[in-house]
């Protein structure tokens, strides 16, 4: 092994060949997985969006990290089970769903591996795609904006650049507990309070 970091992309891949998807970029939390691919939609799809829609039941580290991606918040009163897509940038979380070939085409779709979640590693969590540039792009933003492999004197520096890397240690509980995940899991119920009426959250207060 020629870096500590090859047990990431290791459990990068054993997850998205699991979920049905053909990348993996693994992160330190589902927040900043969500913070990270509304950043990239808010850079690349959809450059001048100013707002996103999210369900007002939810985790509060969901309206947080679209805040922290540069969005206003919508509040929208729809029920979810397990999942649900940020719309209209197509990001998913799936912070309460974890099953073989969960994954939905076109999105960048949110895992978590809190030591509540289904994958309980503890720590981190995961965004999967289809998309080779958007796979690229998240890996150098989510290691202090660097390409890997190259040398921080040589690199360009040519994305937001955030420091929330999936450390080695964390991949290797990911990739030993993977080893017994079943196929077919109940999602996780969903209990929250409702974030609409925080005014921190809210652009019309």
């Amino acid at each position: 092994m020629n870096s500590p970091y090859e047990v990431v992309t290791a459990f990068e891949k054993k997850v998205a060949e699991y979920a049905g998807a053909k990348y993996g970029v693994a992160v330190n939390s589902c927040t900043n997985a969500l913070m990270l691919s509304a950043i990239y939609q808010r850079e690349t799809r959809h450059a001048g969006l100013s707002r996103v829609e999210i369900p007002k039941f939810t985790y509060v580290g969901v309206p947080y990290a679209m805040i922290n991606a540069g969005f206003k918040i919508d509040f929208v009163d729809t029920g979810w089970h397990g999942w649900y897509t940020i719309n209209p940038i197509d990001v998913v979380d799936s912070a309460r769903r974890f099953k073989r070939d969960m994954y939905i085409p076109g999105t960048l779709y949110c895992l978590s591996f809190h030591e509540t979640k289904i994958l309980p590693v503890g720590d981190g969590g995961m965004i999967l795609t289809d998309d080779k540039n958007a796979y690229d792009a998240l890996r150098q933003m989510r290691f202090d904006g660097r390409t890997p492999g190259k040398s921080v004197f040589d690199d360009e520096f040519t994305l937001p650049g955030y420091h929330v890397h999936c450390k080695p240690d964390v991949a290797c509980r990911g990739i030993m507990l993977m080893a017994g995940v079943k196929d077919y899991n109940e999602d996780l119920p969903e209990t929250y309070p409702d974030l609409s009426q925080v005014p921190y959250f809210r652009s019309d207060v």
